[in-house]
């Protein structure tokens, strides 16, 4: 399970929200306690790709969040980045490019502004053992699904909405 402060929550709503028509993106990072991921730090990066379907984090940033996190005595724990327009479940072009087992990929979806969605998948480590060929982009289970799985997300109570963020 990974967990989420209100705050972090709403500081990658709020940076998801100025990024618009574009995808948005970071890094989260904090600590594991058991089977739980503590999200303590969010990175708000450039999407260098400036796409509304695809990012890249910006090299140099992402270096220095990862330093940044080291000195706090952190972990990195995954990258997040946000959907304008489609629902937080991980698209094609998500699915081809994820390849950490051990990271949690979070998808923010503002596709309905009343009510954005943050979802996290980790890479299921049996299908990418079972089905993985040299090519990593072709990674699929037997019946072609996803090789990501959805992994359970726990909020601090009363997370705020999209339009209490939105330019308009």
């Amino acid at each position: 399970m990974i967990k989420i402060s209100k705050s972090e929550y709403q500081d990658i709503l709020k940076y998801s929200a100025r990024a618009l028509p574009y995808e948005a993106c970071g890094l989260v990072g904090g600590r594991i306690e058991g089977q739980d991921r503590i999200v303590e730090k969010v990175y708000n990066l450039t999407n260098v790709d400036h796409s509304q379907y695809h990012f890249s984090i910006d090299p140099q940033e992402q270096f220095e969040a990862i330093r940044d996190l080291r000195m706090r005595g952190m972990v990195p724990l995954g990258c997040w980045h946000s959907h304008p327009d489609t629902p937080a479940v991980p698209s094609k072009e998500d699915e081809r490019l994820a390849y950490d087992t051990f990271a949690s990929y979070l998808i923010m979806s503002l596709n309905e502004p009343e009510t954005p969605v943050l979802s996290s998948y980790r890479l299921d480590e049996r299908m990418v053992e079972k089905n993985t060929t040299h090519d990593h982009r072709q990674r699929r289970n037997e019946a072609g699904g996803s090789i990501m799985v959805r992994e359970e997300i726990q909020f601090e109570q009363n997370v705020s909405c999209f339009k209490c963020y939105s330019r308009n």
